[in-house]
């Protein structure tokens, strides 16, 4: 299993024309990649890439903008964004509770992220090769127990 070595926090990050700003005070939950068509859309990618923190370790700077649809499973996915440029930073689920979704490559520096495993990947791109450790779930997993578990293993 690849090991992550956590960096010191707070990190930050933050949108493409600095209108927005982020600092993670903490580490995350878990960090995994989601194959789902929608999320290719949404990061005009092969993939997305979802960092699940606690909401309170997140601090934010900047007005943001926000877009809230259903979801195939009926919850409500709200999904923030800098109005300027664009660029999808946050998402959430009122199923979540107290954690959110930092998209990963709104970090100033993502180089430590390793993902403990990968959601959708019936959908994923065919050039698109998992690692053979990695979790992996053709869709939706019915809940993030497992990946959370690999990621604490993954940083310990």
């Amino acid at each position: 299993m690849r090991k992550v070595a956590l960096p010191k926090f707070p990190v930050t990050g933050g949108c493409q024309c600095g209108n927005i700003r982020c600092l993670l005070k903490g580490p995350p939950v878990t960090f995994y990649i989601c194959h789902r068509t929608e999320c290719q859309k949404q990061s005009s990618s092969a993939f997305g890439q979802s960092m699940r923190v606690r909401t309170d370790d997140v601090e934010i700077v900047g007005n943001m903008a926000r877009y809230a649809r259903s979801t195939s499973s009926g919850d409500t996915l709200e999904c923030e964004f800098c109005p300027k440029c664009g660029s999808r930073l946050f998402h959430k689920r009122e199923v979540y509770d107290a954690e959110m979704n930092i998209k990963a490559g709104s970090l100033d520096d993502a180089s430590w992220l390793r993902p403990a495993g990968h959601i959708w990947t019936g959908s994923k791109q065919q050039w698109v090769t998992l690692h053979a450790d990695d979790l992996a779930y053709e869709g939706q997993p019915s809940d993030y127990g497992a990946l959370k578990e690999r990621w604490q293993e993954m940083v310990s």
